[in-house]
């Protein structure tokens, strides 16, 4: 395979930054809708647990259609949608923003029953979740809790189960890629295609091909916070998805002021880097590095997995990673991150494409 001076530039980079970060890592960007960076380094894989993607792959596409059909808006409470919520005067643009005061995290998978059908699950879920506690801090708090609100905000917005809702996505607005959710934690493909992630130690297994994030494993492997996977040509696919939209371009029934409205910062400067549903830079600690401008859009994974794109640039950049294989504790990836894009960026200076 030949490579640009630019590739050629980061894989050198990468090599000799990966050990003991990340057993490989894929790279993918985009310039004005072309590629001009593709490389993989290390142990690579043909599919990966996208982890957190799922939010705006799925998750926020799905509220993002729903709001252009009219079937709620900026003001729209949870309550309205969902009477069993028990905080009345909470907003739906609050779980899409992390401000909605809900815990961050819970160990869910721990009362869940693994046995039951998936619908039953999600009734079980329902009934650990509607008393709640929200306690309302000064800045947003990042919440897989309010991910899974959005789950039922969604079923009831179209009437559907999640797989339902997914199928009638992906057909939209994603067809030939090979983004998948695996129900019933089943691989679609071999499981050998899949990158492991971690020593499970409440599945005692390493896991491979199945959900590496526990909460969404016990609701069977498909919701609206993680579960999806894909490869790098499908996550490439959602920047250029995502990236279309914004320029007005997409032949689909989004209107490019609706994708505007969604990528605007929603909330003050200080009070946390957020628009609806995806995430914004943080100066001077952003996951894109230090050349992304400030109206960048994108979301990070668990795993090691990253989407940003940034308008002003044109630019997207694409990472996929197992980095937890080295263990969920492992904060070197975290590092390594911005730097891949911050090479880019240079790399793409300096060769002049």
């Amino acid at each position: 395979m030949k490579f640009s001076v630019l590739e050629k530039n980061l894989i050198t980079q990468l090599e000799d930054r990966i050990r003991d970060t990340t057993p490989g890592v894929m790279v993918r960007a985009y310039q004005g809708g072309r590629i001009i960076c593709d490389v993989a380094v290390g142990n690579t894989y043909a599919y990966y647990d996208l982890a957190s993607l799922t939010k705006v792959i799925f998750t926020t596409q799905a509220m993002i259609q729903a709001f252009e059909a009219g079937k709620w808006n900026f003001e729209t409470k949870v309550a309205d949608l969902l009477p069993w919520f028990a905080h009345k005067e909470t907003r739906i643009t609050e779980l899409l923003t992390h401000s909605s005061g809900l815990a961050w995290w819970l160990p869910l998978y721990q009362e869940i029953n693994t046995t039951l059908p998936r619908d039953k699950r999600r009734e079980q879920l329902q009934g650990m979740l509607q008393n709640l506690k929200i306690e309302k801090q000064d800045t947003a708090v990042y919440s897989d809790v309010g991910f899974l609100f959005l789950g039922f905000v969604i079923e009831k917005l179209y009437d559907k189960s999640l797989d339902d809702v997914w199928t009638d996505i992906k057909n939209k607005f994603y067809l030939g890629t090979t983004l998948e959710f695996h129900p019933d934690n089943k691989p679609v493909h071999k499981t050998s295609l899949y990158a492991p992630t971690e020593e499970c130690p409440v599945r005692r297994k390493l896991v491979q091909g199945e959900v590496h994030d526990l909460n969404a494993w016990s609701l069977g492997g498909v919701s609206t916070h993680a579960g999806l996977f894909g490869s790098i040509d499908d996550a490439g696919w959602f920047s250029l998805h995502l990236r279309s939209h914004l320029m007005g371009i997409a032949r689909y029934s989004i209107r490019q002021k609706t994708a505007q409205l969604f990528a605007k910062r929603a909330l003050p400067e200080g009070k946390g880097d957020w628009a609806m549903g995806y995430m914004m830079p943080t100066p001077g600690s952003a996951s894109c590095g230090t050349y992304f401008s400030l109206d960048s859009i994108g979301h990070t994974g668990f795993t090691g997995t990253s989407v940003w794109y940034d308008p002003k640039m044109d630019l997207s950049v694409i990472i996929l990673s197992n980095r937890v294989l080295y263990g969920s504790d492992n904060k070197a990836f975290g590092k390594l991150r911005p730097e891949i894009h911050n090479w880019i960026v240079e790399n793409y200076r300096r060769s002049g494409l």
